[in-house]
């Protein structure tokens, strides 16, 4: 063992641990309510998001990969699989040949918005109603605060 290592104290490793399980049980069950309910998987739905979240529902690939935190070779994936079942459409950019948009279609228009309405009620029933009000604006604020500490921080 490295004797420079600072260990984790048992109430350190006890949150962290917490952390961990809490996004892990999170997220399974998150996606699995999607998939279930909207035939959707949680990247699906993050592109989905973040394209109508652009009020020309389309994003080049850097800006949406760079929004949902993917790699290119993931997001490139990710979007031939969506191709393929219509709910997005690749357009390249005249402007810049070598640069691409992805494009959300009507078909991936419906499907988010047949799917947020689950979604949200979804959150709503696993975390939002486990929360006391209270408590809210300290849950964001910790998130928050973690987000631009890894967004400072190189990997």
């Amino acid at each position: 063992m490295n004797d420079e290592t600072q260990w984790l104290s048992p109430r350190e490793q006890h949150s962290w641990r917490a952390f961990i399980r809490l996004n892990q049980k999170l997220t399974a069950r998150l996606g699995s309510e999607l998939q279930t309910q909207s035939k959707l998987s949680g990247p699906d739905f993050a592109i989905l998001v973040a394209l109508t979240d652009d009020s020309a529902g389309r994003l080049r690939f850097q800006e949406l990969a760079k929004a949902i935190d993917f790699e290119q070779s993931r997001l490139s994936h990710q979007i031939a699989r969506m191709i393929k079942r219509g709910l997005v459409a690749r357009e390249e950019c005249a402007e810049d040949g070598r640069g691409a948009f992805v494009t959300i279609t009507d078909q991936g228009r419906e499907t988010i918005e047949a799917a947020a309405p689950k979604h949200v009620a979804a959150v709503r029933r696993l975390v939002l109603d486990a929360i006391p009000p209270e408590d809210l604006d300290a849950l964001g604020d910790i998130a928050a605060r973690i987000i631009r500490h890894l967004d400072e921080t190189a990997p």
